[in-house]
């Protein structure tokens, strides 16, 4: 199979990734027509992370945070979109491996990003649900909504708690969200749904390892999220590290055991690196070194950006920069600019990060909020939250849906999709399912 990408005497720069940093400098080079881009990802569609809980706690469908690829480059002649794997880069020979063949490119930008880190643990690796992606959200969509209709018929008392109850692990912006998020479905929605349920059982926890919440934000903001998990009804544990779970029990090293079925792993992430790079490019996480240009160590013509990336140099920010969609998009932008700058035979200019501030919703009416000039949180934290990730959303029509499900959650405390969808498997699937049963009775 062959890539079937049009020679031309342009200049080639292949994106691998179509998250924050990808998308953000595929579409600002698509208006140069002195270059051809060459997008690659996994899906055919760029995927708004932030609001993956939404989708997790059925208050948002899957399309609303997604949108396709080539709707977004339908005018651009110059952009060749191929949905594919990378599996490894050969940065000397200029070439990539993927699904489709090989691809050979003039500059490479590497906008990966991360996935989720079980820190070794297949154990829970195995059995957690993590929140790296849509369809992930919508597993653990479907794995809570069928546990809840379990549970109506659990003989019981214990397995109805263990059924009922989920665990949270992580407590940065996306635990504390996910967290506060299902403590408001718990006194609103469920008890409406399962009539025959006691939710006073369920029980919500969070668990970090860290002494706070929200560690990355500001004593002020850490202090007011703990608060109001507790007024939702979270049950918020730090400084508690889990070990194990076998799917029905979660141990913390501190000897805390607590009994659910549902574990969402939210406490890290990892880089997503491709293969092909030699060991000491690699920094903490696995990301990749690069220097103030964006280049990756050792390469003037591969670029690694966003959370894949981890950029040297900073005194501000010795360990790289957060792992944050701001970071991603303005070393996006910034490296569009020296690429034009290098095809205009210029040299390239440094990048410097410039802090937006960062935010986190907890529940109805309730946020966080770190400006760099000023920290607020309440009433007016969470309209500052929604506007700002309302028209971060890619899409006119996505952004109404959004913001069309969000006026009808606030005025009727209710949303309405709670359906459990799973893909029917194929008839290859079925089969090779079959063949492994027989072959595991041989065996």
């Amino acid at each position: 199979m062959l890539p079937n990408i049009p020679q031309t005497d342009k200049k080639r720069i292949v994106i691998v990734g179509a998250g924050f940093a990808g998308l953000e400098i595929a579409q600002r080079l698509s208006k140069h027509s002195d270059v051809q881009i060459v997008l690659l990802d996994r899906n055919n569609y760029h995927q708004f992370q932030p609001l993956f809980y939404q989708v997790a706690t059925a208050g948002l469908e899957p399309s609303s945070i997604s949108f396709p690829l080539r709707k977004i480059f339908q005018s651009c002649k110059n952009v060749h979109i191929r949905i594919t794997q990378v599996h490894r880069i050969n940065p000397d020979q200029k070439s990539i491996e993927t699904g489709l063949g090989t691809i050979t490119f003039d500059e490479l930008v590497i906008a990966t990003g991360a996935d989720t880190n079980y820190y070794g643990m297949k154990e829970i690796a195995a059995r957690s649900i993590p929140m790296k992606s849509v369809s992930e959200a919508l597993a653990l969509r479907n794995r809570m909504l069928q546990n809840f209709e379990e549970a109506v018929s659990a003989e019981t008392q214990a397995e109805r708690d263990a059924l009922l109850n989920v665990v949270v692990v992580g407590g940065g912006p996306t635990g504390v969200e996910l967290a506060g998020t299902l403590a408001e479905m718990k006194k609103f929605i469920l008890p409406k749904d399962y009539p025959d349920l006691d939710f006073d059982s369920m029980q919500i926890y969070l668990l970090e390892g860290s002494p706070d919440v929200l560690g990355v934000m500001s004593d002020e903001a850490s202090a007011k999220a703990r608060k109001y998990l507790d007024e939702l009804g979270v049950i918020v544990m730090t400084g508690q590290v889990v070990t194990s779970f076998d799917g029905q029990e979660v141990l913390t090293k501190q000897g805390l055991k607590l009994y659910t079925t549902n574990l969402v792993w939210a406490a890290g992430v990892k880089a997503c690196p491709l293969g092909g790079f030699a060991p000491e490019t690699l920094g903490r996480g696995g990301r990749l070194k690069v220097n103030a240009f964006s280049q990756v160590a050792g390469f003037d013509t591969v670029y690694a950006l966003g959370d894949v990336a981890t950029m040297t140099g900073d005194d501000k920010y010795p360990e790289g920069h957060p792992q944050l969609a701001q970071v991603a998009i303005q070393q996006a932008k910034h490296l569009t600019k020296n690429l034009k700058r290098k095809l205009d035979g210029k040299p390239f200019e440094p990048f410097q990060y410039r802090d937006l501030g960062t935010m986190a919703t907890v529940g109805r009416n309730l946020a966080v909020v770190d400006l760099p000039f000023w920290k607020f949180q309440g009433f007016f934290a969470w309209l500052v939250w929604m506007f700002v990730h309302l028209v971060s959303i890619v899409g006119v029509k996505n952004r109404l849906l959004v913001f069309i499900n969000w006026i009808w959650n606030y005025i009727t405390y209710d949303q309405s999709l709670r359906l459990i969808i799973r893909p029917k498997p194929l008839p290859s699937e079925i089969n090779e399912t079959e063949n492994n049963k027989e072959l595991e009775e041989i065996r």
